[in-house]
């Protein structure tokens, strides 16, 4: 792997690397570097923050537990702990990912914006540009670039009306650690999927008021059904039933163990959870105890909001309520399309065009955007190591081949 002395950072702006670069060292990017690795290629992956895996390390709140069997988010070539419980915490997780760096020797280079990536059709390499926070700048050309900043890089903010001016404390679900300081405190959770779930429930186990802004359907689902995992029975039906039937068994086992959900202000999309998952990217909401708190009236669902005031807020249906704080739980967007200079592989939304693709043309891949969780990018991790590891030791035996071959036409001579 290259790597840079103190002092070439500051002196050398051009970098040479002879292998591919990877952008993003959250679990996808380091799912590539330990497969590269493992393969004998080099590599370098740039990370805009001061530590692996940024997002859960600083824009999650405390109590987050992976929603998902730890089998179907570790990564690859390495298991989680055995002691580690079925669905491992936020701190356990990060601790895994740290132990997965070390024990691949990944050693990113933090502090690295991407300011921009372009291929150069010239020299048939890739160009990309990155600044330090101090201002230093650094060039880095490469035959091949890895894409893996990510589903959520940004995160989402909505243009409400009235928001500036509502003198309370407003914030990202990103920026919300734990609703210890909101006890007696009236606040409103602007999005009612995973996070917004959460939120309300950390919030109402710490005797906060929260009120759930449910402007749109959403699919709850228990997380575990008869003792499984709703996403592992999931996964079981469909290797023998089509989606459509699939749904339909979710749907009926949910409305069994949960009861109408509408009756409580949450209206069901008319599209089934999975086709919605894959046709549009919306996760359904796996409850963990926060329908409970709707049922008993600890959480309120509110309908969609039509502006903020001084300390109220106005909702659609005209009702008005006093409000201490507000926490968007508004989601996230990729970030590709401010610095990757690319427009075939990757569409305006930052997602690739064609669903589950990871391979792009003159050596771009993309990992983390399948939609489909730790799972799909670990997969995608293996393929694009495979791929880039045959034509970089293919390149490798033909160097070898002409070095031989010089080296005889000499002694021949």
């Amino acid at each position: 792997m290259f790597t840079i002395s103190e002092q070439d950072f500051f002196s050398r702006r051009c970098v040479w690397v002879n292998g591919p670069v990877i952008v993003g060292a959250g679990p996808s990017g380091l799912a590539v570097g330990a497969c590269l690795r493992e393969q004998g290629v080099p590599f370098v992956i740039l990370e805009r923050a001061d530590c692996i895996a940024s997002l859960w390390q600083k824009r999650t709140y405390d109590r987050l537990k992976l929603h998902l069997p730890k089998k179907f988010c570790q990564l690859p070539k390495f298991p989680f702990p055995n002691h580690y419980p079925e669905y491992p915490t936020k701190r356990q997780f990060i601790d895994y990912l740290e132990s997965y760096a070390n024990h691949f020797d990944i050693k990113p280079q933090f502090n690295e914006t991407v300011e921009s990536a372009k291929y150069d059709e010239t020299c048939k390499v890739w160009r990309i540009k990155t600044i330090s926070p101090i201002g230093s700048e650094v060039e880095y050309i490469c035959q091949w670039l890895v894409v893996a900043t990510g589903e959520n890089a940004e995160r989402v903010v909505p243009d409400i009306e009235g928001l500036k001016d509502f003198g309370g404390e407003v914030i990202h679900a990103c920026d919300y650690k734990s609703g210890e300081k909101y006890q007696g405190k009236k606040v409103v959770v602007v999005g009612c999927g995973n996070s917004g779930m959460e939120v309300s429930l950390d919030l109402s186990n710490h005797n906060a008021q929260p009120s759930m802004v449910c402007r749109s359907s959403v699919h709850v689902l228990p997380r575990e059904i008869f003792g499984k995992s709703t996403f592992e029975l999931a996964m079981f039906m469909m290797s023998w039933l089509p989606l459509w039937l699939v749904d339909k068994i979710l749907l009926i086992l949910a409305w069994f163990i949960l009861g109408n959900i509408e009756n409580y202000g949450l209206k069901r999309p008319s599209i089934g959870p999975l086709t919605l998952k894959n046709t549009q990217g919306k996760t359904p909401v796996l409850d963990i105890g926060a329908l409970e708190k709707i049922r008993s009236g600890k959480v309120k669902v509110i309908p969609g909001i039509k502006r903020f005031s001084c300390g109220t807020v106005e909702l659609v249906n005209g009702e008005k309520l006093e409000v201490d704080s507000v926490v968007l739980a508004t989601g996230y967007c990729s970030n590709v399309p401010f610095w990757l200079q690319e427009s075939e592989f990757f569409s305006k939304n930052g997602f690739p065009k064609a669903q589950n693709n990871w391979k792009g043309k003159s050596g771009l891949y993309a990992v983390g955007f399948t939609r489909k969780g730790l799972a799909g990018a670990s997969a995608d991790a293996t393929k694009i190591a495979q791929d880039i590891a045959k034509v970089y030791k293919d390149d490798l035996k033909q160097k070898k081949q002409k070095v031989s071959t010089h080296r005889r036409c000499i002694s021949t001579f």
